[in-house]
């Protein structure tokens, strides 16, 4: 562990101000998946799942963006524009579907 100096924004920290060190997260999340058959899949990965998941959901891309801690929104709709564009097309068959009554 490393000892934080100042509150640093990590999700992974103890109450106590120590931060966790990404190997030892990881080490965790490989202990937790393995005994109930999870595919072996990157830890990162979770982060892109969690922001497709949500644009998926329709959240606002703005939350997405403070979420991924993105410091340009333009930087998760480039990203993440395979959702964006099939939101596009579902607001586009809702329009259509409005239009023809």
């Amino acid at each position: 562990m490393v000892k934080a100096s100042h509150d640093t924004g990590s999700a992974f920290s103890r109450d106590y101000g120590w931060v966790l060190h990404p190997k030892s997260i990881f080490n965790s999340f490989e202990r937790i998946i393995r005994p109930v058959g999870v595919p072996r899949i990157r830890f990162h990965d979770l982060r892109s799942t969690s922001a497709t998941l949500a644009l998926a959901n329709r959240e606002h891309p703005k939350i997405v963006q403070e979420r991924q801690g993105h410091s340009d929104i333009s930087m998760t709709l480039n990203r993440y524009s395979h959702v964006t564009m099939d939101m596009q097309r579902d607001a586009s068959d809702r329009l259509a579907k409005l239009l023809s009554g």
